[in-house]
């Protein structure tokens, strides 16, 4: 690793453990949990029963990895729930709520055409806080701020915005008036506005600028919309003088669920940097606040995104088709080369910044057809020399330039930004 701050890589035998990921990588002071399924780490399958019981087993696993590295549920700051069938989500909440009493994380939910396991109905990740940080960090009690909004909507399974340390959690929103607690009328292009527009007001409640965040992850139901989506995305970003002044917007992934929360037809959530941290951190001037942004030409350059961004002790990149940078193209072949292509447009992104593959905490790949899932990990080990990053895998039914594969990343950033 490049990092003068070390990664604490961990598994306990008491979840499923994994050949191609690590349960739970902390750095700096958060930990990046990999995405479980319903399996009971005893007997290696699948556990009995419905929609319920997986939820609740996901859930359990996600807690048994917590609770190994002497943590607790309530340090769990975010929660993505991929689903078979959006229908189930009323079920998984039953489940969800006995996990979460004190307080509730961010979270985003979808539907996925495939997950990693034949018979899984449901996949959880998560990130949590990590008081006691990663050496040389001394350890602190470290305090969440959770809070809500009534300019937005709101969620009796989430909170709007859980912010720890010096990063924000927005949870997904979607494109639901606030006054009215429906889906605004019109096509994709006012749904996105209006997603966008509930992300604005909450971080106006916390007194956060729009062009604070630092990643958008951007859900959509139809693939032919995205061009919609941009069309309105670039009314919001740049947001203000100086951020158009560098043209900055943040680092963005867009994935192709099969069905959203509600019916909607795009679904937004972002992660957003925080600059005046959380007790016992001092508050911080926010003129001091450095988002670094970069892109490099030995990687594919888009209008919508910023391949990396870093803020504070973490790099932000965007999802990764497999273009070659060359050609400006799909690369030849089948499921592998695409993956190996995504890979080493991402090593290329964080060469640019004078890191290296070793520093990703956490990996996310989308493939069309979940059996290539083989084919992708044969080329993926190779790209790490040290203990594997965290990862999450779906199965989507389209993919941008109908790509077969599509990956993004976290990246580590000892060197960190101010207020580091």
């Amino acid at each position: 690793m490049s990092s003068k701050i070390i990664k604490n890589s961990r598994n306990t035998k008491n979840a499923p453990v994994s050949t191609v990921s690590t349960q739970s990588v902390a750095f700096s002071h958060y930990n990046n949990i990999s995405a479980q399924l319903p399996v009971d780490a005893v007997t290696g399958k699948i556990v009995a029963g419905g929609i319920k019981e997986q939820a609740k087993q996901c859930l359990e696993n996600i807690k048994v990895i917590v609770e190994s590295i002497d943590h607790t549920m309530t340090d769990v700051v975010r929660i993505n729930v991929y689903l078979k069938n959006i229908m189930d989500i009323k079920l998984v909440n039953e489940v969800y709520a006995s996990f979460f009493q004190s307080y509730l994380p961010t979270r985003t939910a979808l539907a996925v055409a495939a997950l990693p396991l034949d018979g899984a109905l449901v996949q959880m990740d998560a990130v949590i806080s990590n008081g006691e940080g990663t050496n040389p960090q001394a350890p602190c009690d470290l305090v969440k701020l959770v809070r809500d909004t009534e300019n937005a909507p709101k969620s009796s399974v989430s909170s709007q915005t859980v912010a720890f340390s010096h990063y924000n959690h927005i949870s997904a929103q979607l494109p639901v008036d606030p006054k009215t607690g429906n889906i605004v009328v019109g096509g994709v292009k006012e749904q996105t506005a209006q997603c966008l527009t509930n992300i604005k007001s909450i971080l106006e409640s916390i007194d956060v600028p729009f062009d604070d965040i630092v990643k958008i992850n951007i859900h959509v139901q139809n693939i032919s919309d995205i061009e919609a989506v941009n069309e309105v995305y670039t009314r919001f970003f740049p947001d203000t003088s100086i951020a158009r002044t560098v043209g900055y917007i943040p680092a963005r992934s867009v994935v192709v669920a099969e069905a959203l929360p509600m019916h909607a037809l795009v679904q937004i959530d972002a992660t957003v940097s925080h600059g005046d941290g959380t007790p016992p951190q001092a508050v911080e001037d926010r003129h001091g606040i450095v988002i670094r942004p970069n892109n490099t030409e030995n990687a594919p350059v888009s209008a919508f995104s910023t391949q990396t961004v870093a803020f504070s002790h973490y790099n932000n990149i965007s999802a990764q088709l497999p273009v070659d940078v060359k050609t400006g193209k799909l690369v030849a072949g089948g499921a592998k080369e695409q993956a190996e292509q995504c890979l080493k447009n991402i090593k290329a992104i964080v060469e640019s910044i004078n890191h290296d593959m070793d520093d990703a905490v956490k990996i996310n790949i989308q493939v069309r057809n979940i059996a290539d899932i083989d084919a992708v990990n044969e080329v993926y080990t190779n790209f790490f020399k040290g203990d594997l990053p965290a990862r999450t895998v779906i199965g989507v039914s389209a993919i941008p330039l109908d790509a077969l594969v599509q990956i993004d990343a976290i990246i580590s950033n000892a060197e960190g930004t101010l207020p580091a």
